[in-house]
């Protein structure tokens, strides 16, 4: 009869990577929660009334996606 290694728990299976994105996503969770009122954005000449948190979220992407086509283009 073999003896089975004992099965990691699952705490100490989950990388340090992994613990941070689940930090991060709390803390956005919680900013999200906390910033719920509308607020007024004047562009050019368009005006949008939405939840902070929305508008924060639309400008991380595109800096995202800014992000991510300028390094595209530096590694060529």
């Amino acid at each position: 009869m073999t003896e089975r290694a004992p099965k990691p728990s699952l705490l100490s299976r989950i990388t340090m990577y992994q613990w941070l994105a689940l930090a991060l996503t709390v803390v956005a969770v919680i900013f999200i929660v906390e910033n719920r009122d509308h607020v007024e954005i004047r562009f050019l000449p368009v005006t949008v009334s939405s939840p902070m948190w929305l508008i924060l979220l639309i400008m991380f992407l595109i800096g995202l996606v800014a992000g991510l086509l300028l390094g595209r283009r530096s590694r060529r």
